[in-house]
């Protein structure tokens, strides 16, 4: 597959395959290997969405991408930076959680203007609550 493409049944089945702990936090916690492609798949399939280089989404430590149209960063931290740990990116990338509420609770940190405009690109993959 290309780079900047994304295969949709492919981001589909990585999040299927951690939807159940993201749905109960009891669950038992997936593998890393799963959690790393669930949340590789969804971060680039929003990069493909909102193509550009004006936010930076991190989800430590599995990727960084960059998107939404606008000025394009070059050197240095980026003006306007997306992040937050991985369960937190795939409930919000599947819909389970709404992204201002993540800001309100501290699970996200936004900086700059711009930031949170990635919530018009959420969710990538809805998953049933």
């Amino acid at each position: 597959m290309a780079r900047g493409t994304v295969d949709p049944a492919q981001t589909r089945a990585a999040v299927a395959a951690v939807s159940e702990w993201l749905r109960d936090p009891a669950a038992d916690p997936p593998a890393r290997a799963e959690l790393g492609a669930a949340v590789r798949t969804t971060a680039r399939s929003l990069a493909v969405s909102a193509p550009g280089h004006s936010v930076e989404l991190r989800v430590p430590p599995f990727v960084a991408v960059q998107c939404v149209e606008g000025p394009r960063h070059t050197r240095g931290t980026p003006p306007n930076v997306v992040e937050t740990d991985p369960r937190t990116w795939l409930l919000l990338a599947t819909g389970l959680l709404e992204f201002d509420d993540a800001l309100d609770s501290g699970a996200v940190s936004a900086s700059g203007t711009r930031a949170a405009e990635i919530a018009h690109w959420l969710p990538i993959v809805r998953v049933a609550a």
